[in-house]
């Protein structure tokens, strides 16, 4: 049971988005991507600044259509999400001292996708530290601890969490020691998200919904994207989380509130996108697959397909 409905519409246009997807990216095969994308009809409760309180927000309704959106796919740094409402919750219900040094470690880890700013935040989260091998019974406690972060989930009770692991740190190089040992001899337990379980978490943050409005506020001011970025020495990196990303696709006008995630293997984004004179809508794409997470046009290609999509939407007044 999503948390969204299904709607023949979107269907329609989302299956046309695939096809054109496809055609245009033939080395693309059905199992290399996933995605779920709402759209926010008029009343429209989302990026409020807290007009609307928790319990209004679930019970609006909101269309919305996903391929694959329930599968698990290591996450790369989309993961870092997760950690951002859980520092949170944990700073709201003072389970954490809230610092400077906290502060810029959530902002770089956001806005930068810094890891080196992640394994902060997840220390301070799960009280646990990186370092050599453990024996036996240390380590056991410091796995239970680890899990702090998919307990909290889990305690949400959310139907599309029910399968994540979000207890991993985010690397460059890769773990080492007991972080080695954690992610298991053939990573087993590494990272895993699906698409709808990111949608969920977008929702709740851009309705306000995520742990307070105020909180929510404050995670949005870190996942919006200056779309003047967008184009800007396109070959000096993605540091931007713009280039080679959804927003590259998107009219100038446009807003975006976003998280992108990549390494060699996958290339995915998370984004709540307002057009000018559309409505609201999000947009979670992953992809995986060596050719697909080093070609920096098919996550822009996607996401100018929705957009050419939302203007053919019918509308709900």
């Amino acid at each position: 049971m999503h948390f969204y409905k299904s709607d023949q519409n979107l269907t329609t246009l989302a299956e046309s988005v695939l096809a054109a997807t496809w055609a245009e990216f033939p080395d693309l095969k059905p199992a290399q991507i996933a995605l779920t994308w709402l759209v926010y009809d008029r009343p429209i409760p989302v990026n409020t600044g807290g007009a609307i309180t928790a319990d209004e927000l679930w019970k609006y309704p909101v269309r919305g259509f996903n391929y694959r959106g329930g599968d698990r796919i290591y996450p790369a740094s989309i993961v870092k999400l997760f950690y951002l409402l859980a520092m949170h919750e944990w700073l709201e219900q003072c389970m954490a001292e809230p610092s400077g040094e906290l502060d810029r470690a959530m902002r770089d880890m956001i806005i930068d996708s810094s890891n080196d700013a992640t394994s902060l935040v997840v220390d301070t989260l799960t009280g646990t530290t990186s370092g050599p091998e453990l024996s036996p019974g240390p380590f056991t406690t410091w796995k239970a601890q680890r899990n702090l972060i998919n307990r909290y989930y889990q305690s949400l009770g959310w139907s599309e969490l029910d399968t994540i692991n979000v207890n991993q740190k985010t690397w460059s190089d890769g773990p080492y020691g007991r972080e080695r040992m954690f992610v298991g001899e053939m990573r087993e337990n590494r990272n895993m998200l699906t698409t709808d379980a990111v949608a969920r978490l977008m929702h709740s943050i851009v309705g306000g919904a995520a742990v307070s409005a105020d909180r929510s506020s404050q995670m949005m001011q870190l996942l919006q994207r200056d779309l003047n970025l967008a184009g800007v020495s396109p070959d000096s990196g993605e540091e931007n989380q713009l280039n080679g990303f959804l927003g590259a696709g998107l009219p100038p006008v446009s807003q975006i509130w976003s998280k992108a995630g990549w390494t060699s293997q996958v290339r995915h984004d998370a984004a709540y996108i307002e057009l000018a004179d559309r409505q609201p809508y999000l947009l979670i794409v992953f992809t995986e697959g060596t050719a697909n997470s080093q070609n920096r046009q098919l996550l822009p290609f996607i996401s100018d397909q929705f957009v050419t999509a939302m203007s053919q939407i019918e509308t709900l007044d």
